[in-house]
Protein backbone atom coordinates (compact mmCIF):
# COMPACT_ATOMS: atom_id res chain seq x y z
CA UNK A 1 0.00 0.00 0.00
CA UNK A 2 1.49 3.17 -1.10
CA UNK A 3 1.32 6.86 0.59
CA UNK A 4 0.04 9.46 -1.39
CA UNK A 5 2.74 12.29 -2.43
CA UNK A 6 3.55 15.21 -0.23
CA UNK A 7 4.80 18.42 -0.01
CA UNK A 8 7.17 18.93 3.04
CA UNK A 9 9.30 21.98 2.00
CA UNK A 10 7.59 23.88 4.28
CA UNK A 11 4.40 24.59 5.97
CA UNK A 12 1.56 25.14 3.85
CA UNK A 13 -1.70 27.06 4.21
CA UNK A 14 -4.89 27.76 2.88
CA UNK A 15 -3.76 31.04 1.00
CA UNK A 16 -1.19 28.61 -0.89
CA UNK A 17 -3.75 25.98 -1.48
CA UNK A 18 -5.88 27.72 -3.30
CA UNK A 19 -3.20 29.31 -6.03
CA UNK A 20 -2.64 25.23 -7.19
CA UNK A 21 -4.05 24.52 -10.28
CA UNK A 22 -7.76 23.22 -10.04
CA UNK A 23 -6.95 20.35 -12.04
CA UNK A 24 -5.19 18.80 -8.77
CA UNK A 25 -6.48 17.71 -5.95
CA UNK A 26 -4.62 18.52 -2.59
CA UNK A 27 -5.61 18.16 1.06
CA UNK A 28 -3.86 20.28 3.73
CA UNK A 29 -3.18 18.55 7.34
CA UNK A 30 -1.43 20.54 9.73
CA UNK A 31 0.30 22.40 7.10
CA UNK A 32 1.39 19.13 5.02
CA UNK A 33 0.30 18.93 1.85
CA UNK A 34 -1.18 16.09 0.49
CA UNK A 35 -1.51 14.37 -3.01
CA UNK A 36 -5.29 13.47 -3.30
CA UNK A 37 -3.71 11.04 -6.46
CA UNK A 38 -6.28 9.84 -9.17
CA UNK A 39 -9.65 10.41 -9.37
CA UNK A 40 -11.70 7.97 -7.57
CA UNK A 41 -12.86 4.66 -9.35
CA UNK A 42 -15.98 4.15 -9.98
CA UNK A 43 -16.55 1.43 -6.99
CA UNK A 44 -16.07 4.50 -4.90
CA UNK A 45 -18.32 6.71 -6.65
CA UNK A 46 -21.37 4.33 -6.69
CA UNK A 47 -21.21 3.62 -3.58
CA UNK A 48 -20.82 7.35 -2.23
CA UNK A 49 -23.69 8.00 -4.87
CA UNK A 50 -26.03 5.67 -3.02
CA UNK A 51 -24.96 6.15 0.26
CA UNK A 52 -26.08 10.18 -0.70
CA UNK A 53 -29.46 9.02 -1.99
CA UNK A 54 -30.10 7.50 0.98
CA UNK A 55 -29.40 10.39 3.49
CA UNK A 56 -30.09 13.20 1.73
CA UNK A 57 -33.92 12.84 2.07
CA UNK A 58 -34.01 12.10 5.73
CA UNK A 59 -32.09 15.72 6.57
CA UNK A 60 -34.75 17.46 3.98
CA UNK A 61 -36.72 20.50 5.82
CA UNK A 62 -34.28 20.24 8.97
CA UNK A 63 -31.31 22.61 9.08
CA UNK A 64 -28.67 20.24 8.10
CA UNK A 65 -27.01 20.08 5.27
CA UNK A 66 -24.92 16.92 3.45
CA UNK A 67 -22.33 17.55 0.75
CA UNK A 68 -19.67 15.40 -1.34
CA UNK A 69 -16.30 15.62 -2.08
CA UNK A 70 -14.97 17.96 -3.35
CA UNK A 71 -16.37 20.61 -0.70
CA UNK A 72 -13.22 21.97 0.87
CA UNK A 73 -13.75 22.21 4.67
CA UNK A 74 -11.31 24.25 7.05
CA UNK A 75 -10.27 23.38 10.30
CA UNK A 76 -8.51 26.22 11.84
CA UNK A 77 -5.92 25.85 14.64
CA UNK A 78 -7.66 28.59 16.91
CA UNK A 79 -10.39 30.42 17.13
CA UNK A 80 -10.55 33.58 15.33
CA UNK A 81 -7.81 32.46 13.21
CA UNK A 82 -8.12 34.63 9.63
CA UNK A 83 -8.96 31.54 6.63
CA UNK A 84 -5.78 32.52 4.74
CA UNK A 85 -3.84 31.68 7.60
CA UNK A 86 -5.75 27.97 7.96
CA UNK A 87 -3.31 24.73 7.71
CA UNK A 88 -5.95 21.96 7.65
CA UNK A 89 -7.97 21.94 4.51
CA UNK A 90 -9.53 18.36 3.77
CA UNK A 91 -12.03 16.87 1.52
CA UNK A 92 -14.21 13.99 3.44
CA UNK A 93 -16.26 12.07 0.86
CA UNK A 94 -19.44 13.51 2.22
CA UNK A 95 -19.62 16.03 5.29
CA UNK A 96 -22.90 16.81 6.90
CA UNK A 97 -22.99 20.06 8.65
CA UNK A 98 -25.84 21.43 11.14
CA UNK A 99 -24.57 24.89 12.26
CA UNK A 100 -25.89 26.94 9.15
CA UNK A 101 -23.03 29.45 10.51
CA UNK A 102 -20.29 26.83 9.45
CA UNK A 103 -21.56 26.98 5.75
CA UNK A 104 -19.29 29.43 3.32
CA UNK A 105 -19.31 30.09 -0.52
CA UNK A 106 -16.08 28.10 -0.84
CA UNK A 107 -17.13 25.01 1.87
CA UNK A 108 -17.24 24.68 5.75
CA UNK A 109 -15.15 26.81 8.27
CA UNK A 110 -14.72 25.19 11.41
CA UNK A 111 -15.67 21.18 12.25
CA UNK A 112 -18.48 19.76 10.69
CA UNK A 113 -20.92 17.05 12.73
CA UNK A 114 -20.34 14.35 10.44
CA UNK A 115 -17.61 13.20 7.90
CA UNK A 116 -17.60 9.87 5.67
CA UNK A 117 -14.29 8.61 4.38
CA UNK A 118 -14.31 5.71 1.77
CA UNK A 119 -11.41 4.30 1.48
CA UNK A 120 -9.02 2.86 -0.80
CA UNK A 121 -5.21 1.50 -0.57
CA UNK A 122 -4.17 5.00 -1.57
CA UNK A 123 -6.01 6.83 1.28
CA UNK A 124 -6.02 4.48 4.34
CA UNK A 125 -3.39 5.41 6.10
CA UNK A 126 -3.71 9.39 5.55
CA UNK A 127 -7.41 8.25 6.92
CA UNK A 128 -6.89 5.96 9.62
CA UNK A 129 -4.08 8.20 11.37
CA UNK A 130 -3.74 11.88 10.17
CA UNK A 131 -7.19 12.44 9.33
CA UNK A 132 -8.58 10.61 12.37
CA UNK A 133 -6.19 12.26 14.80
CA UNK A 134 -7.18 15.71 13.03
CA UNK A 135 -10.97 15.13 13.43
CA UNK A 136 -10.77 14.15 16.83
CA UNK A 137 -8.64 17.21 17.79
CA UNK A 138 -11.02 19.49 15.89
CA UNK A 139 -14.12 18.12 17.79
CA UNK A 140 -16.08 16.15 14.39
CA UNK A 141 -18.76 14.76 16.27
CA UNK A 142 -18.78 11.48 14.15
CA UNK A 143 -16.29 9.65 12.35
CA UNK A 144 -17.49 7.02 9.47
CA UNK A 145 -14.49 4.76 7.45
CA UNK A 146 -16.19 2.61 5.11
CA UNK A 147 -14.25 -0.25 3.44
CA UNK A 148 -15.65 -1.50 0.62
CA UNK A 149 -12.48 -4.29 0.40
CA UNK A 150 -14.40 -5.88 4.09
CA UNK A 151 -18.07 -4.57 3.01
CA UNK A 152 -17.56 -2.67 6.54
CA UNK A 153 -18.32 0.47 8.19
CA UNK A 154 -16.24 2.06 11.18
CA UNK A 155 -17.80 4.10 12.77
CA UNK A 156 -16.50 6.54 15.54
CA UNK A 157 -18.27 8.80 17.85
CA UNK A 158 -16.63 11.40 20.14
CA UNK A 159 -17.03 11.21 23.84
CA UNK A 160 -17.30 13.53 26.90
CA UNK A 161 -13.45 13.38 26.78
CA UNK A 162 -12.99 14.86 23.27
CA UNK A 163 -11.45 11.24 21.70
CA UNK A 164 -13.26 9.07 19.57
CA UNK A 165 -14.37 5.83 21.29
CA UNK A 166 -13.54 2.49 20.30
CA UNK A 167 -14.49 1.67 16.33
CA UNK A 168 -18.01 0.53 16.43
CA UNK A 169 -17.94 -1.73 13.03
CA UNK A 170 -20.83 -2.27 11.18
CA UNK A 171 -21.19 -5.42 8.71
CA UNK A 172 -22.24 -5.25 4.90
CA UNK A 173 -25.79 -6.23 5.95
CA UNK A 174 -26.07 -3.42 8.82
CA UNK A 175 -28.65 -0.81 9.11
CA UNK A 176 -26.71 2.22 10.55
CA UNK A 177 -28.40 5.14 12.12
CA UNK A 178 -26.80 8.68 10.36
CA UNK A 179 -26.35 10.72 13.01
CA UNK A 180 -28.11 14.14 10.87
CA UNK A 181 -31.29 12.94 12.35
CA UNK A 182 -33.85 10.45 13.82
CA UNK A 183 -35.11 7.39 11.88
CA UNK A 184 -32.36 8.04 9.10
CA UNK A 185 -30.55 5.10 8.45
CA UNK A 186 -28.10 4.25 5.93
CA UNK A 187 -28.67 0.48 4.60
CA UNK A 188 -25.27 -0.61 3.89
CA UNK A 189 -25.98 -3.33 1.75
CA UNK A 190 -27.33 -1.17 -0.58
CA UNK A 191 -24.57 1.10 -0.94
CA UNK A 192 -22.12 -1.79 -0.96
CA UNK A 193 -24.23 -3.00 -4.09
CA UNK A 194 -23.82 0.16 -5.60
CA UNK A 195 -19.91 -0.22 -5.97
CA UNK A 196 -20.29 -3.83 -7.29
Amino acid sequence: MGLPARKLDRRYTYADYRTWPSDERWELIDGVAWNMGPAPSSRHQGLLGEFYLQVAPGIKGTRCRVFLAPFDVLLPDSAGQREDDVPSVVQPDLTGICDASRITPRGCFGAPDWVVEIISPWTMKKDLDEKFALYERNGIREYWLIDPGSRTVHVYQLEASNRYSDAVIFEQDAEVHCPLGEGIVVRMAEVFAAGD
